[in-house]
């Protein structure tokens, strides 16, 4: 016999972990709730959506600490209203959540050494965010600067509709719907590489949600109408 043949193999050193990814993937503990954390990720991308909107925050705030709304000033370029400007944090917002996402998806999944730990809810926030973005947005940003009651009109319209509980229950229900449903091609993009695969069927999810409450737009269903939705 050998002498290494009765050798114990050294235990592999703790893995170290990943705190900071973590936090992020949770969306700092939420996904840690016992029950539906997907759900509440869900619903911290609604109140992402509100605060990273600047006339939707201010007025938010100005109803529950002033008693009354609180008044902003239209971005301009060159001399005009670019109303347009007022989703830049917004899609500020998306770009960096959508980002982080990605990696302390990858770094969460690893620790866990799953494909998509279940608190892992940094996609459903970003997915839900997006839906509600993208329902506002105009489907094609205007090349022309407005009116300046066209664009009264725009910034009104923007953030009322990120404060109608009716568009966030809809957003809410069918960003969900197609969350758990995953239609094509849903499914097929969870099976991208590490965080990738976590965010990118949210993304989707988010999408065809956004498609959807375009349509309840389009219809009225929330008495809000601008030319370009």
């Amino acid at each position: 016999m050998t002498p290494t043949s009765d050798a114990k193999s050294s235990p592999e050193a703790p893995r170290a972990k990943p705190h900071l990814a973590l936090a992020i993937a949770t969306a700092f503990g939420v996904g840690y709730i016992p029950k539906a954390p997907g759900t509440f990720g869900s619903v911290v991308g609604i109140i992402l959506a509100i605060l990273t909107h600047p006339i939707s925050l201010l007025t938010l705030v100005g109803l529950l600490f002033f008693h009354g709304g609180i008044g902003i000033d239209l971005p301009m370029f060159n001399g005009h209203a670019a109303p347009v400007l007022l989703l830049v944090p917004s899609l500020m917002a998306l770009l960096i959540v959508g980002l982080v996402g990605v990696w302390s998806g990858s770094r969460a999944a690893a620790y866990a050494s799953l494909a998509d730990p279940q608190y892992v809810v940094i996609d459903e926030v970003s997915g839900m965010h997006l839906t509600l973005i993208l329902g506002i947005m105009p489907l094609s940003l205007p090349t022309h600067l407005l009116p300046a009651d066209q664009a009264s009109v725009f910034a009104l319209y923007s953030a009322f509709s990120l404060l109608n509980w009716k568009y966030l229950l809809l957003g809410f229900i069918l960003f969900r719907l197609f969350d758990i449903w995953k239609p094509w091609p849903i499914r097929g993009l969870e099976k991208l590489p590490g965080g990738w695969g976590i965010m990118a069927d949210d993304w989707m999810a988010g999408i065809y949600a956004a498609i959807l409450l375009r349509v309840a737009l389009h219809f009225g269903l929330f008495s809000f109408h601008i030319g370009w939705v």
